[in-house]
């Protein structure tokens, strides 16, 4: 074997182990609980049958898949014009409005849902305004708000990839369509639409899988709807028995459902070309002012009423809360409430982060480097294996780890440990697809030439791979961080007692009444979330990275 692909082979090895450990491990397991009779002696699916045959959990199904779909398509109805807007049309402060749109995707969506609630709830501040001029909105606890705070929240996993698709178009097709007498108008819908297809079918794909698996939104919201994610979480948590035999069947469901997504999706994209040999990017379109003015009133209302919660929220943190009840006097009494009680939510929220983004940067960023230069053999099952993350629930996964790691040689339950490599596994794609990225960009010779004048494959990769890969390196570890401070579906299967997080906070918070203490864990997490962003933001605009 060359010299040169051992190291590369050596990482896919370890990746795979520790995938195949931490992640393929846990959900075979989560499937053998799901078949296991009551003794827990004999494989059968009368579990599935069972659980099919009762109206509430066939509700459960049709009501995650449905709101899913109508957040999805919603989601993508507002984003792809966005998109069209921001990337070919002349809106001023372009640069301002992309910033703003990223931001619901660093800030837990579980903030934003108790946001709406205090809001637009049954004693919300919108709603108490609205009563006293005599106009009632209705409630909006169920599957109207759920399908709400999804829209809010997720439209930038469409719009982000559909900006660069429409940048991405060459101008000469357009010119071409345009030649044979086609309106700017039927261009658009017949020839560049179909162009960014892939895009904005991978945005929504990701909108849809974070539906399904969401668990904080539908908490806050559903009420008495019944929600998969919420349902697995109830099961497991009530159930006495060794075997959760009835979260297994939910779990493996959901499972199932995701990746069932993902390959209809692959195989309509396989079943078209979309490829143009693009090689020179369309120009901003000339509109007139009108069309211009209300393109930009379009951009700016999306962008900022997906903001509203988090500023609801800071804004509410300082008011006077009596149990739910909210009093308009300012105060910073919520805060000192928080943080008298105890600081090591807050504590363990940034050990926990961090060091869940130096794990997912060790073993992710190798991963994407290799998966992106060997494409063959252990390389693409590995690829396979480290994008599966993103189709599994973290509740899902949080039950796998308590069925895998509860009893026999290894026993990770109620430490630390087995939070962070929770966070680890769930988060690993974001480091792989981010260095990944990257790693398309930087042309192979760059390593050939060092590797030829004598320098061995790792001392390559730290000293003239690593350094080009610096931009995306630091992108995944602050999404990962942010991402993993905001956690709460894996986290609320996992945590003990001492290893309470803001999110646990909050969830006990709103649990027990404490409204004034959900707040101000909220906007703590907020600031928190917030920091390492800005860094980021201002260390790539200093030296250029990325």
């Amino acid at each position: 074997m060359p010299h040169q692909q051992r190291l590369p082979l050596a990482i896919a090895a370890l990746g795979l182990l520790f995938l195949g450990v931490f992640l393929l491990y846990p959900l075979f397991n989560v499937f053998g609980a799901s078949l296991l009779d009551s003794e827990g002696q004999s494989f059968t699916f009368a579990n599935y049958v069972k659980m099919l045959g009762r109206p509430f959990y066939r509700a459960a199904i049709v009501n995650t898949l449905g709101i899913g779909a109508a957040a999805t398509v919603i989601t993508t109805v507002l984003a792809v014009p966005l998109a069209f807007a921001l990337a070919r049309l002349p809106i001023p402060g372009k640069a301002a409005i992309l910033a703003l749109a990223a931001m619901p995707l660093v800030l837990p969506s579980f903030v934003s849902a108790y946001a709406i609630v205090l809001l637009l709830g049954n004693s919300g501040i919108v709603t108490k305004a609205l009563q006293g001029v005599g106009l009632n909105i209705g409630s909006i606890y169920g599957a109207g708000g759920i399908v709400l705070v999804y829209t809010l929240t997720l439209y930038p996993y469409v719009l982000l990839p559909t900006v660069a698709a429409f940048k991405a178009v060459d101008v000469s097709i357009e010119e071409a369509a345009q030649g044979l007498g086609s309106s700017p108008g039927r261009t658009v819908r017949t020839v560049i639409l179909p162009i960014v297809l892939p895009a904005i079918l991978a945005g929504a794909l990701l909108v849809f899988i974070e539906t399904l698996e969401n668990f904080g939104v539908p908490f806050v919201l559903a009420e008495d709807l019944p929600i998969f994610a919420v349902e697995a979480f109830k099961l497991f948590i009530g159930e006495t028995a060794p075997n959760p035999a009835s979260a297994g069947v939910l779990a493996t469901l959901l499972i199932l459902t995701t990746v069932l997504v993902l390959l209809v999706q692959r195989r309509f994209l396989s079943s078209r070309r979309f490829a143009t040999n693009a090689r020179q990017a369309p120009p901003i379109l000339k509109i007139g002012p009108a069309f211009r003015i209300l393109a930009t009133v379009y951009c700016w209302t999306i962008v900022l009423l997906a903001l509203v919660p988090f500023f609801a929220i800071v804004a509410l943190s300082f008011l006077e809360f009596r149990g739910p009840v909210l009093h308009g006097n300012f105060s910073l009494a919520n805060f000192a409430t928080l943080f008298d009680r105890d600081l090591r939510p807050l504590v363990n929220t940034l050990a926990f982060a961090s060091a869940a983004a130096l794990c997912v940067t060790l073993i992710g960023v190798p991963i994407g480097y290799v998966v992106t230069r060997y494409r063959a053999g252990v390389a693409t099952v590995l690829d396979v294996v480290a994008t599966l993350p993103f189709a599994v629930a973290g509740t899902v996964l949080a039950i796998g780890f308590v069925v895998s790691f509860n009893a026999g040689p290894v026993i990770l339950t109620g430490g630390p440990l087995i939070l962070v490599l929770a966070y680890t596994v769930r988060k690993v794609p974001f480091a792989v697809r981010s260095a990944s990225a990257i790693v398309h960009q930087i042309d192979v010779s760059l390593e050939e030439a060092s590797i030829s004048l004598g320098r061995s494959p790792l001392q390559t990769f730290l000293r003239i791979v690593v350094p080009l890969m610096l931009g995306g390196i630091l992108s995944g570890v602050v999404l990962t961080w942010v991402t993993v401070a905001s956690e709460l579906s894996a986290t609320v299967v996992l945590y003990s007692g001492p290893w309470r997080t803001m999110t646990v906070v909050m969830f006990q918070a709103l649990e027990g009444g404490g409204a004034g203490i959900a707040t101000a864990a909220a906007s703590t997490l907020i600031v928190v979330t917030l920091i390492p962003v800005a860094l980021l933001y201002r260390l790539l605009r200093r030296y250029e990275l990325g």
